[in-house]
């Protein structure tokens, strides 16, 4: 039997709940390695040794090291193409393109201003209203362009569910289902709503969420 891939980080990271999600997806075993920010685990030499900048998550398949999450997520959909999900990051050069600007788009344009909205929800440091209606509006305008694509193809690369869809999941879960504060900017958006309800109805997704609730 082969050995499990190895994850670090706690599944409440959006960044780690990426990695874990995409595992479950292409049906590839894995452990969970837990790192408590909180202690500092993640600046210990060890850890720095896989993760040199003291982030989470860090990943170990064998030999190999990784620790940028979407970098992580290719790796993973590109060695084990042949498990699970075989459509997750297409299946062909053309479909590898159209789910990487879907997913370039959400580190870069969706993904800033999302973070801090999040740091709004969770931040022990007040944001700045100020900057946090900046972020309203870019997200609202970034959304806007997705409820346009989303009226002409069920998923945001195409009719199939892929990485462009489910990179989005770790924000989006903590924006729409943690308080009534920015959820709307989903909700109010009739085919982002659509979409929005059925990427985070899928089962890898229920299965991170339940791994966070027993973390």
């Amino acid at each position: 039997m082969a050995t499990p891939v190895t994850i670090y980080g706690p599944p409440v990271s959006t960044a780690v709940s990426r990695v874990v999600a995409t595992l479950i997806e292409k049906d590839v075993p894995f452990q969970l390695i837990p790192i408590d920010l909180y202690k500092g685990e993640q600046k210990k030499p060890e850890y720095l040794k896989i993760q040199p900048f003291g982030q989470v998550p860090a990943f170990k398949d064998e030999s190999i090291t990784l620790f940028e999450s979407r970098a992580i997520c290719r790796y993973i959909c590109d060695k084990y193409a042949d498990k699970g999900n075989k459509s997750l990051y297409g299946t062909d050069i053309l479909s590898k393109a159209n789910i990487d600007q879907w997913v370039e788009t959400d580190g870069q344009t969706f993904g800033p201003p999302s973070w801090v909205l999040l740091l709004d929800l969770f931040s022990s440091v007040p944001v700045d209203e100020a900057l946090v209606k900046k972020n309203v509006d870019k997200l609202a305008k970034v959304l806007d362009i997705y409820e346009q694509k989303l009226g002409q193809t069920r998923f945001l690369a195409g009719d199939e569910f892929s990485f462009a869809d489910l990179s989005h999941l770790p924000h989006g879960d903590y924006l729409v289902n943690s308080t009534d504060r920015y959820g709307y900017l989903f909700t109010s958006r009739k085919n982002v709503n659509r979409w929005w309800t059925e990427i985070s109805n899928r089962e890898s997704w229920k299965k991170v969420l339940e791994m966070r609730k027993n973390a």
